[in-house]
């Protein structure tokens, strides 16, 4: 059987990124942050890796794959949104919201979209 063991984001900047995702998430590097490549793990020692690999790729508007992350309620949500915007995430004007939208889309510093999710309402 399968697992997921890491989730790989390209970033332009290995090391920025990291700084960010460290804070974001209460993640450490597995091992020693390398310009082209780090793994994160979660310090408290259980959960999904983020690894972070230098990417000459553009980032796209509307990407196939993001991260979800979890906020208890709408207050947690918006406490999270402000936590994440000053390490340095960008709040996008996503085209996309349903009127009744349980997320809120950002960006990393790198431009990587992920949405911080209102999960009290389910």
């Amino acid at each position: 059987m399968l697992t997921v063991g890491s989730v790989v984001l390209g970033v332009s900047d290995v090391r920025r990124a990291a700084a960010f995702w460290t804070e974001a998430l209460g993640y450490v590097p597995r091992e020693e942050i390398e310009d082209d490549w780090v793994v994160l793990v979660p310090a408290a020692g259980h959960g999904v890796q983020v690894a972070l690999g230098l990417s000459g790729t553009p980032v796209r508007e509307h990407p196939r794959i993001h991260l979800d992350l979890y906020a208890g309620d709408a207050a947690d949500q918006a406490a999270e949104v402000e936590r994440l915007v000053s390490l340095g995430a960008r709040q996008v004007d996503w085209d996309l919201y349903p009127d009744d939208a349980d997320f809120v889309v950002l960006a990393d510093p790198d431009g990587n979209i992920f949405c911080v999710i209102d999960t009290g309402r389910h």
